[in-house]
């Protein structure tokens, strides 16, 4: 988990699309005459404009409330958008990052911005340019857009809640397309691409386009127990096998994931929850550099990882006023 830092923007090499095209009111699309079977490729950076895809949403814009969307990470990260930054965006369009180097997202949780049923999980990088793509239906013809994914968790017809992991952040986008990581997310509602997407609004404020920074409300809760976990912010496969309290504050944890050979260190808070202190978690795999997630957080600091598998490794983090160091260990 990285605080907000310098924005890294993905800039998608698309045909048809004007270079520097700036968001402007989108007037409402005209009636959709015909849908196109569901599952149809949405239109997206490098679409091929003639063939306009997003027929399969709704032949007119849904009279009904918006669903109300938080930010697409988790509770208390901090994240900068930018709807300006790309040569792609013909509309409302957001990246997003929070790192301070090109690659510094990857691999980061995205969450879904509201709850609904997958409609589609898939790799579009041929086709579109999105790459992983995950679309969320929210119902009343309000649609969300997650692309460039590394990883996707979810498949179609899943139903997810708010909150609920969907995948990591990626660079993934059509062959010979060179992007660095971010997220590239949409809010849909009607027929005609690019005049159905609409305004991003997350926990009940209109995006400050062309672009803001912003910490997730996404599923805090607001009780007195963190909402995440170590297996939950390092992810699928990852096993808790050491941990470190520090203090009342927190604990550190470092985790394996036999399937890959990484580890990932997590430092989860257990008090000032959603208030952002300093928290950090490191990890250091013998003869390399050390990585180091460290800044005001709300509820954890990392996940930190990196390959390991039969090496020794470094790792610790801080919470309030108590700091963790472990020696070279679980050589393993």
């Amino acid at each position: 988990m990285r605080a907000s830092r310098v924005l890294t923007v993905g800039f998608v090499l698309t045909c048809g699309l004007v270079a520097g095209q700036t968001a402007s009111a989108a007037p409402t699309p005209a009636p959709t005459p015909s849908a196109a079977p569901s599952g149809t490729p949405t239109t997206g950076p490098g679409q091929d404009q003639n063939n306009p895809p997003d027929q399969v949403d709704v032949p007119e814009v849904s009279t009904l409330a918006a669903p109300s969307f938080q930010l697409p990470f988790p509770c208390g990260q901090s994240w900068t958008g930018n709807s300006s930054g790309s040569s792609a965006h013909r509309s409302y369009e957001i990246d997003f990052n929070r790192g301070s180097t090109a690659s510094a997202d990857l691999g980061d949780t995205v969450v879904a911005a509201a709850a609904g049923t997958v409609v589609i999980s898939a790799h579009q990088g041929s086709t579109n340019g999105y790459g992983n793509l995950v679309k969320i239906d929210h119902g009343g013809g309000w649609t969300s857009y997650y692309a460039h994914l590394n990883a996707r968790s979810v498949s179609a017809g899943t139903q997810v809640r708010q909150g609920q992991k969907i995948g990591t952040v990626g660079n993934t986008s059509k062959p010979g397309n060179n992007i660095s990581p971010h997220l590239h997310y949409e809010v849909r509602n009607g027929a005609s691409y690019p005049a159905n997407v609409r305004k991003a609004v997350f926990n009940g404020a209109t995006f400050g386009y062309p672009n803001q920074t912003l910490t997730s409300k996404n599923s805090c809760g607001g009780g007195s127990t963190n909402p995440h976990t170590a297996t939950s912010v390092c992810g699928s496969g990852y096993k808790v096998i050491d941990s470190a309290a520090l203090g009342s504050a927190g604990t550190a944890y470092l985790l394996y994931n036999s399937g890959n050979g990484y580890n990932c260190v997590a430092t989860i808070k257990k008090t000032s929850l959603g208030k952002n202190t300093a928290t950090s978690a490191y990890l250091e795999v013998k003869g390399k550099s050390r990585i180091t997630d460290s800044g005001n957080f709300g509820y954890y600091a990392g996940p930190v990882r990196a390959s390991a598998a039969g090496q020794c490794v470094k790792w610790g983090g801080k919470a309030g006023s108590s700091t963790y160091n472990s020696d070279f260990e679980h050589c393993g």
